[in-house]
């Protein structure tokens, strides 16, 4: 994934943010403290057969956020692509973390996790292709 599609993602989810909180969606003071502490973000693609694809995104809608919180995860923001091809089997989300140590250890939680399992297990869902990518905002960046 190029530089410029990561800036992108990661300078879309902060104009998310922004409007979601001036929407009343999220308290401004959520937006403001995603943006005022030092956080690590995390970049993932999920990949699934286009059959598995609204099963993930409901396996996210109904437990996968709340079991991310639970471990100490930031939901920042989840996307669809727009390339129709991509849409029919892809998934991609930022979310953020304390700290690189601090996301190894909720992973580490998150997995280990018996609600979690059984959710994965019931969702019908399978293997997914995972990729990650972690990132640091930029000295300029809207969102630090």
């Amino acid at each position: 994934m190029s530089n410029t599609r990561i800036l992108v993602g990661v300078l879309l989810a902060a104009t998310v943010l922004a409007g979601a909180a001036a929407r009343g969606v999220i308290s401004a003071g959520d937006v403001v403290h995603a943006q005022a502490a030092a956080r690590v973000y995390e970049l993932r693609t999920y990949t699934v057969p286009e059959d598995k694809l609204e099963a993930l995104h409901a396996r996210f809608r109904n437990h996968t956020l709340r079991v991310f919180q639970k471990h100490g995860m930031t939901n920042v923001v989840y996307f669809r692509p727009q390339d129709p091809e991509k849409a029919k089997t892809t998934l991609i989300y930022l979310i953020s973390h304390a700290s690189r140590a601090a996301a190894d250890q909720s992973w580490a939680a998150f997995s280990k996790d018996p609600e979690w399992q059984k959710i994965a297990a019931d969702s019908g869902v399978g293997p997914v292709k995972v990729t990650r990518e972690f990132l640091d905002p930029t000295d300029y960046s809207p969102m630090k």
